[in-house]
């Protein structure tokens, strides 16, 4: 059944990347994504995000670059983690389950929406298992040099149609549908 007739949004690996393939600096950096993605946005993406899921790094990364901020809208917030913390933490629900189960729970969550799926390790584990119906990447006019590649080793050959690109200023935005 496809994801029209099934009346549910995609599954969406949402990127940003510096043009040298690196989706986060050297100990897990990210601020220099907002020095672009915050003037640059594509607002249409985030309408049709209806829930987002990311592992516990990114989330913990997330966290500390928003230092508070609550200006996110793009549904509920799921993190798939080994160690949920002992504290609930408001707009998040730590899932300890399985990858498929975990994607399910959110993409019921999203409503009809986008599942936008965030994190090197979630987004490869998700790759993997052929549950992935889109890649957008974000690309950003900077050479980091080093820090966390947008796909580790033993990711596999996942073949890709190109079937959109945009640019924002700088920002660039590349969309692949996942051939399976």
């Amino acid at each position: 059944m496809s994801d029209t007739e099934a009346g549910t949004g995609k599954v969406v690996v949402n990127r940003a990347m510096s043009l040298d393939g690196f989706i986060a600096g050297p100990d897990d950096a990210m601020d220099w994504i907002l020095e672009y993605l915050t003037e640059f946005a594509f607002p249409e993406v985030m309408a049709a995000t209806g829930a987002m899921l990311v592992g516990r790094g990114t989330h913990e990364v997330g966290r500390r670059m928003s230092a508070g901020d609550t200006d996110y809208d793009g549904g509920p917030v799921f993190v798939l983690t080994h160690r949920p913390p002992d504290e609930p933490e408001r707009g998040v629900t730590f899932l300890s389950c399985g990858l498929e189960e975990a994607v399910a729970t959110a993409r019921a969550a999203a409503s009809g929406k986008n599942l936008e799926i965030l994190g090197a390790d979630v987004a490869g584990q998700c790759l993997r298992r052929g549950l992935v119906d889109e890649v957008l990447v974000y690309v950003l006019p900077v050479l980091l040099g080093d820090g966390v590649r947008f796909s580790r080793s033993g990711l596999g050959r996942i073949d890709l149609e190109p079937f959109g690109n945009r640019q924002s200023g700088p920002v660039t935005m590349l969309q692949f549908r996942v051939r399976k």
